[in-house]
């Protein structure tokens, strides 16, 4: 591969585990590979709400109930403090949501935070929309490269003829490491390189491991 450096733009909504899970892993792949990571945010809440009556009670309550909040806080944040805070605002909440088990509360937000090196203050906006014009523009850019049928993560990366190469995923557990990680990120490019190909799928066995993180 070219040790130019190659530029992954990730879309990710914080509450998701299978995207934290596919984050933590482009992590890695930045150090086996000569790839850097940029961070945007996109909405399942945003994602889903045209199908509310088609998804199951429970997930719709989650939507309806606790998906706007991080999304608007790390809209808000990348708009008032800049896009570089995307990143590691999202680590400070994932690490928070799902390796510390504390899920998406207003504590563990403000906590993130902190954590981030961010104003407490931005907590505020987890139930304002004064920026949800931003955050929809930022889903929008994600997933208007691969359509309506998939969710969290979306990474796209520059092909080899000029064109952007985007996909869903991949969706993997735990996030691989070292040369195990190098590997899956080539041979997704491989795949997702190929016009007219769309999908590799088998059903998951196991839910999302947080051990290695």
């Amino acid at each position: 591969m070219s040790e130019s450096r190659t530029t992954a733009d990730f879309w990710f909504d914080p509450l998701c585990p299978w995207a934290w899970m596919t984050s933590r892993w482009m992590l890695e792949v930045e150090k086996v590979r000569p790839v850097d990571v940029r961070w945007h945010v996109m909405s399942l809440a945003v994602l889903n709400e045209d199908k509310l009556d088609q998804v199951p009670p429970e997930y719709r309550e989650m939507l309806e109930t606790q998906a706007w909040g991080p999304v608007r806080v790390v809209a808000a944040a990348q708009q008032l403090h800049g896009d570089e805070v995307v990143g590691p605002l999202y680590t400070a909440l994932g690490t928070r949501f799902h390796n510390k088990g504390e899920g998406p509360t207003p504590t563990a937000i403000r906590e993130a935070l902190e954590d981030a090196g961010l104003p407490v203050s931005l907590a505020e906006y987890a139930d304002k929309d004064t920026y949800d014009a931003e955050l929809r523009a930022s889903h929008h850019e994600g997933i208007s490269k691969v359509g309506q049928e998939v969710g969290t993560p979306v990474i796209a990366v520059p092909g080899a003829d000029g064109e952007q190469i985007a996909f869903f995923g991949p969706v993997v557990t735990p996030a691989p490491k070292g040369e195990e990680a190098a590997r899956l990120w080539d041979g997704t490019l491989m795949v997702a390189s190929i016009p007219g190909f769309y999908e590799i799928k088998r059903t998951r066995t196991q839910g999302p491991d947080f051990s290695n993180l």
